[in-house]
């Protein structure tokens, strides 16, 4: 035979104030002080009564201390909502290519990619490609580029002319317009393999164990 429980047993497993949601601790600062305003306007002496102007100021500021905390409210609300956007538009990368910061590149075909941004137009714009030890593979002369981002793919080869060994390499863009540098930001090609979400917001988490923001993403393939 089955039982009911009565509205006492079910309050006393969730604790005395399951039924009503306890107040914020600004409705707590209102509710105290129109309480004691209450008192002061009844008790007040006739002969000198309260500042208007006082009671006006400070109802504004309680007033305005309400609209700070509900406006914190919409705001984190707002924001979860966006990062459950963001990362179902974020899973829809897995499996797709995606130019981020980083200057690692290889022979290898998608991972011979070079890409960089340009803060200005240059007249003069030069990649130099390293091998593991530092030492200097090839140079490529790029002739002039426009702000922004650039890309293109290396051939592999080194500077003789003979296929560069499979391996890790890296890269260093030198930009100049007129003689001044330019400044630049050197970008690869990345595999997304999965996406996360945590503390520092959506992640996504490239093949070779590199890890990097969703907000990173300056080209997707």
């Amino acid at each position: 035979m089955s039982t009911v429980q009565d509205a006492s047993s079910v309050s006393s497993l969730f604790g005395a104030g399951a039924a009503t949601a306890s107040k914020s601790g600004t409705d707590e600062t209102k509710d105290r002080f129109l309480s004691l305003l209450v008192a002061q306007m009844k008790n007040q002496d006739p002969l000198n009564p309260l500042d208007n102007a006082q009671v006006t100021s400070q109802l504004a500021q309680l007033s305005t201390v309400q609209g700070i905390e509900n406006m914190n409210s919409t705001l984190a609300a707002l924001a979860s909502s966006m990062g459950v956007n963001q990362m179902a538009q974020a899973a829809n990368l897995i499996g797709r290519g995606v130019l981020v910061p980083g200057d690692s590149i290889s022979p290898a075909q998608l991972e011979d990619v070079i890409g960089f941004e340009l803060s200005r137009p240059a007249d003069k714009v030069k990649v130099d490609i390293f091998d593991a030890a530092g030492g200097l593979v090839r140079s490529l002369d790029l002739g002039p580029r426009e702000d922004g981002i650039n890309v293109l793919a290396w051939d592999g080869l080194t500077g003789n002319g003979s296929a560069a060994p499979d391996g890790q390499y890296t890269f260093k863009i030198d930009a100049v317009q007129g003689g001044q540098q330019v400044s630049s930001t050197a970008l690869h090609l990345g595999l997304v393999n999965s996406v996360s979400q945590g503390s520092e917001g959506v992640q996504l988490n490239l093949a070779g164990n590199e890890r990097v923001s969703y907000s990173d993403i300056r080209q997707i393939f």
